[in-house]
């Protein structure tokens, strides 16, 4: 496993082998000295070193993580950020930490509060689908998709380099922000999306299933995520989320008041504007 590149001669560990840390495993799997990683679950595990997705995996992340150059965090918001307050305990000598979590602001405060001997880096590759899971990940997951990168005060020179050239290597774009403007975008860009994905799933009378065409399976397709996985997002971006919640509801309103009035004009305007937003969104 590893051919001449960057992480040629690295120990990378993931902790969490669902769909984005199983896929970055078998975007990496071919390119670094060693593969560890940390699952809780006996199954993934087994799954993992059957596929020889990984050179070891373990439950206990004491086994793993002092091993590696390079420490990756992909499990859940909130797992990551227990791992993060553990880690002073697990990883004695000097570590580098990154992570993969939807959230950045309370994920960066974290790495804050690590001792000086780590180096940390925020980051969230803009890619995933409904399903989860190790059997479900898949090596161009991240494929020409945007890899955010939030700074912290522990991120060092060297370890922005090295985000650069991860995210190169698994075909993803790095782009650079604070915290704070990750989590508004995203709240706007993919927490309000599932949430109105959702919404709309369950105020759908089921007995209409008959005439539920392909654009209403691509408007409920996000309800399908991992509830889980989603709690962890929602509660840990309230505050973005609750502000696009409300533009949301202004727009809808507008739209609402003037349906009411059967104001043909004004819809017509509101639409076409509408339809013009997601054009500047979607230049292609």
């Amino acid at each position: 496993m590893g051919e001449d590149g960057i992480f040629a001669n690295k120990t990378i560990a993931i902790v969490g082998l669902g769909l984005m840390g199983g896929s970055l495993a078998l975007a990496l799997r071919l390119h670094v000295g060693a593969l560890l990683a940390v699952d809780p679950d006996p199954e993934t595990r087994r799954y993992a070193l059957e596929r020889r997705l990984v050179n070891k995996a373990s439950a206990d992340p004491a086994k793993i993580l002092p091993q590696a150059d390079l420490i990756v965090l992909a499990a859940p918001v909130r797992v990551n950020l227990q791992l993060l307050a553990q880690l002073p305990l697990l990883c004695p000598a000097s570590s580098a930490v990154i992570d993969l979590s939807s959230t950045k602001a309370e994920i960066v405060a974290a790495m804050n509060r690590l001792p000086e001997r780590f180096s940390a880096l925020g980051g969230h590759p803009m890619c995933g689908k409904e399903t989860s899971g190790l059997p479900h990940a898949e090596a161009k997951l991240f494929k020409n998709a945007t890899f955010a990168l939030t700074p912290t005060e522990r991120t060092t020179l060297t370890l922005r380099e090295t985000a650069n050239q991860l995210a190169t290597l698994i075909g993803s774009r790095p782009l650079w922000l604070n915290a704070q403007t990750h989590d508004n975008w995203v709240a706007a860009t993919s927490h309000l999306p599932y949430l109105l994905s959702a919404a709309l799933a369950a105020s759908t009378p089921t007995e209409a299933a008959p005439l539920a065409s392909s654009g209403f399976r691509s408007a409920t397709r996000l309800a399908a995520s991992d509830v889980d996985m989603m709690l962890d997002i929602l509660l840990t971006n309230r505050v973005p989320l609750l502000t696009a919640l409300q533009n949301f509801r202004l727009g809808l309103t507008e739209l609402e008041t003037t349906l009411t009035a059967t104001d043909e004009r004004t819809l017509r305007e509101q639409l076409a504007r509408a339809r013009d937003a997601r054009k500047t969104l979607f230049p292609d």
